[in-house]
């Protein structure tokens, strides 16, 4: 009954108003009683996201029903004027990007969780645990392979897992804790700028074919600068004081190196569809899960023969620990990795894109184009698409700014691809990053934490933002 009260209500909204049925397809129903409802919708779905971490509530669920309500009224008020089919095209139009960008996704996040299951990453961990480093190198340390690793492995998963490292040597000394996990985060971002396999924004720059794999390198200095400027700062106040050196030896697991191999050669193979015959990267990336579907039948049919080697060295060693690990090895599985893929990001991603299609067949991003990339210069509005990102989510801004189609040099697309990734740093919620380590540190990496060295952070902001105009000026 009550889902019935609901309709009629919605059903109520769309037909008191005349303006909305009376425009043609494509139209402007910014100022229509569907266009006002949307906004409010999507408003109040945003406000849900961006209080997860009080309201326990993952971020994909709100944008999913908003998503579907918004649709469901642009469905109703186009059937009504007879432009249906421009409404399942505009609908068509937005299922296929996010297609694209999902399994293009879905793919790297398969081959990090294979990584993390070959116990890579658990490695690289207790070989910086182990080594004994003093807070300040230590605060270096996870800040610069965060940024390294990040282009690669993406924003979200450098940043955990330097966390835990952080975490495991830390102990109780909130304070370096907060200024480690801000540092993470700020380089997480930074490195995750100049790497269309850095970010999600990035990726959807890379695949809208405005900015090419290579040119991508032209923001490698900027996003250095925006990493270097607050850390260096930040590092005075960690102090060069021993936390106690942890001993624990991790083995990697059979295959480790030879998926990172796999990887690169899947990124490789994504560039090359791209660059040589201009399809999609997404093509060369599920090719590339072929590349690993069938080392992992290679992986599988060897293990017998692999455990009975192993066993006899074990054996011939009286090496009793060797011969318990040996017990618990599991079969590597594809399926499974896939299986952790961070479905709640990729569910949100599905919202977003949504939401944000529906409000621009509703007139909203034209609109606002034409305020920020007509009447601004494009360089200021490029800059404040950063400062926006910082309290909304990167991934709706940057989604909105390709919407909305604005004609831009090479260097201003660029400049918002900078901006975008690393305006998050300034607030603790602005990125995945961020939220995720309020979770990983709860209670010791918090927001007004992260919120006290905000002056810090937007000088580096600034400082790569100047570095790329007077660097890359030639592209503008």
């Amino acid at each position: 009954m009550k889902a019935r009260y609901l309709m009629m209500i919605l059903a109520g909204c769309l037909l008191a108003s005349p303006a909305a049925l009376a425009v043609e397809a494509g139209a402007d129903l910014t100022q229509s009683t569907v266009g006002y409802v949307a906004l409010l919708v999507f408003g109040f779905a945003y406000c849900l996201v961006m209080g997860e971490e009080y309201l326990q509530l993952r971020k994909s669920k709100p944008v999913l029903l908003a998503a579907g309500i918004i649709w469901l009224m642009i469905g109703v008020v186009y059937q009504q004027m007879g432009q249906a089919e421009a409404a399942k095209a505009a609908l068509e139009h937005n299922l296929l990007e996010y297609a694209e960008l999902l399994l293009f996704l879905l793919v790297a996040m398969t081959y990090i969780n294979a990584m993390e299951e070959r116990r890579l990453f658990d490695v690289l961990q207790s070989w910086m645990v182990s080594k004994g480093f003093n807070f300040r190198v230590l605060f270096w340390l996870t800040g610069i392979l965060s940024f390294f690793i990040s282009p690669v492995a993406d924003n979200l998963t450098t940043a955990l897992l330097m966390c835990a490292v952080v975490m495991k040597v830390g102990g109780d000394n909130h304070r370096f804790i907060n200024l480690a996990c801000i540092n993470i985060v700020i380089a997480a971002n930074a490195g995750g700028a100049f790497s269309p396999f850095g970010d999600i924004t990035t990726l959807m720059v890379w695949q809208a074919g405005l900015v090419s794999f290579v040119e991508f390198l032209d923001l490698f200095v900027p996003s250095m600068v925006n990493y270097l400027i607050p850390a260096f700062i930040m590092s005075l106040f960690v102090p060069k004081t021993q936390p106690e050196a942890v001993s624990e030896y991790i083995e990697l697991k059979r295959g480790a190196r030879r998926i990172v191999v796999l990887f690169i050669l899947t990124i490789a193979t994504a560039v090359a569809f791209h660059g040589l015959v201009h399809f999609p990267p997404v093509i060369g990336m599920m090719m590339g899960l072929g590349y690993l579907q069938f080392f992992g039948y290679f992986l599988r049919k060897t293990l017998p023969g692999s455990l009975a080697r192993k066993r006899a060295v074990a054996l011939a060693n009286h090496d009793e620990a060797a011969l318990k690990r040996l017990g618990s090895v599991v079969p590597f599985d594809v399926f499974k990795r896939v299986s952790h893929a961070e479905w709640d990001t990729l569910l949100f991603f599905y919202g977003v894109v949504m939401c944000v299609g529906g409000l621009s067949l509703l007139g909203y991003l034209g609109m606002a184009s034409e305020v920020m990339y007509t009447q601004w210069n494009p360089v200021w509005a490029n800059v404040m698409v950063g400062v926006l990102s910082a309290i909304v989510d990167n991934i709706p801004v940057m989604f909105a700014v390709l919407s909305m189609q604005p004609d831009l040099s090479l260097g201003n697309w660029l400049l918002v691809t900078l901006t975008a990734g690393v305006g998050g740093s300034l607030l603790s919620i602005g990125s995945a990053a961020g939220v995720a380590l309020m979770g990983a540190a709860h209670g010791k990496y918090t927001f007004f934490g992260h919120l006290k060295w905000m002056p810090v952070i937007a000088l580096g902001y600034i400082g790569s933002i100047v570095c790329h105009l007077l660097m890359n000026q030639h592209l503008f």
